[in-house]
Parts: structure tokens; C-alpha cells; sequence
């Protein structure tokens, strides 16, 4: 991981750890990764968005099966994709691990899990993000 990737990481940290997002105090709506201002409500929520942790509780809205790799996920393949929609309303991309592909279905139900993404060198940071396995 070079440098600028790596100080991108730990800026991001909390919301990848912690699933957390934003909600708007205005109109309700949920946003992941957080946001600063509601992209509908615009001025008016200003001062009013909230920190909201998801559940990582979601649903399969459409997934496809990577076959075809890039070098540092060759290992892994095939891997499967997916657009996970919250329960509480963003929808996320994630990988559905621990399932073979025969198994993933639209509208599954799924749930966040936290899994080691990489390393830093041989001695370097353990980075972790998040994945998705079915119910």
C-alpha cells in the first residue's frame, strides 16, 4: 500500500470499521459514507446531520461473479460482488465471502462481517475492512 493510500485509509478508518454514516436531521435520509451536507436538503442541513451506525444488516440487490482479476486478487478468484442494500437505506458494494457463487441470490439476506484486506509490507500495517456473508 503506498502512502497517500495508506493516510487515505486512516481518514476513512472509522466508517469502514464501524459502518458509520450520516442522517440527515432534515429529511431522514441515511448516507454511507458520511456526508457533511444532504445532497437534497442542501442549506437546510447544515448543522443537523448525525452520525449513525449501521447494523450491516442488508439484502442482495444485484451481485456478479469476478472471474477475470486483478493481479492482487487473482488468489481469490472467482470472487463475488454484490450491491447490498441497508436496512436502513444505503446501498453499498461489498464482497459476499464464505459462499460459493451457486449459493448468492437477489434478495438474500446478508450481514457485514470485518475481515483483514491486506498489509503493508511483510511488517507493515494490517488493514481490515468489510465484507458480506449471507444469513
Amino acid at each position: 500500500m503506498k502512502m497517500g493510500q495508506l493516510s487515505r485509509f486512516w481518514r476513512e478508518s472509522e466508517h469502514r470499521y464501524r459502518l458509520l454514516g450520516s442522517k440527515c436531521g432534515n429529511c431522514g435520509t441515511v448516507y454511507f459514507p458520511p456526508r457533511e451536507v444532504c445532497p437534497t436538503c442542501h442549506r437546510d442541513s447544515i448543522g443537523k446531520m448525525k452520525d449513525i451506525e449501521l447494523s450491516g444488516d442488508g439484502v442482495i440487490e444485484s451481485f456478479t461473479v469476478v472471474h477475470e482479476a486483478p493481479p492482487r486478487f487473482s488468489r481469490q478468484r472467482p470472487y463475488i460482488l454484490a450491491l447490498i442494500k441497508t436496512e436502513e437505506g444505503p446501498m453499498l458494494t461489498g464482497q459476499i465471502v464464505d459462499a460459493d457463487p451457486d449459493e448468492v441470490e437477489i434478495g438474500k439476506k446478508v450481514h457485514a462481517v470485518f475481515r483483514r484486506m491486506g498489509e503493508d509490507g511483510e511488517s507493515g500495517v494490517i488493514v481490515y475492512g468489510y465484507k458480506f456473508v449471507l444469513d
